[in-house]
């Protein structure tokens, strides 16, 4: 059972998400492998102990997002401490970039949704509600 983030959590989690927003819009950060990729900032989770940030990304376009993830990761120190500059915490989380595939299950769901043959079913069960 997972528990409830706190606001706390939340809180700092956008506080992340918006400072690496800013570095991948103003390319504050120079990384040969990221040159000339937008990079979105879908969602940033924190531990309860605040130790480790999750930010998962999204690249714009037609790229290969495990290069770009993998690229992240490599600079995660980098990021870290320019995130330390611009927290107000009393310990910098250890960042880790993952893929966000929540874009793509929503269109397999969208996809299965509008399946002719689906729809039908879905048609045939409304029909069913009222009788």
């Amino acid at each position: 059972m997972k528990k409830e983030l706190t606001k706390r959590q939340l809180r700092v989690g956008e506080e992340i998400k918006h400072i690496l927003a800013d570095v991948f819009l103003k390319e504050e950060l120079f990384f040969p492998e990221l040159i000339g990729q937008t990079i979105m900032v879908t969602q940033v989770k924190i531990s309860p102990d605040f130790s480790i940030a999750t930010a998962f990304i999204r690249p714009v376009g037609n790229t290969d997002t495990k290069e770009i993830v993998e690229a992240l990761n490599k600079h995660k120190g980098v990021f870290r401490r320019f995130m330390g500059k611009n927290l107000r915490l009393r310990i910098t989380p250890d960042i880790r970039f993952l893929e966000d595939d929540s874009f793509d299950e929503a269109a397999k769901i969208e996809a299965l949704l509008n399946d002719p043959k689906v729809k039908a079913d879905l048609e045939k069960d409304d029909d069913n509600d009222f009788n």
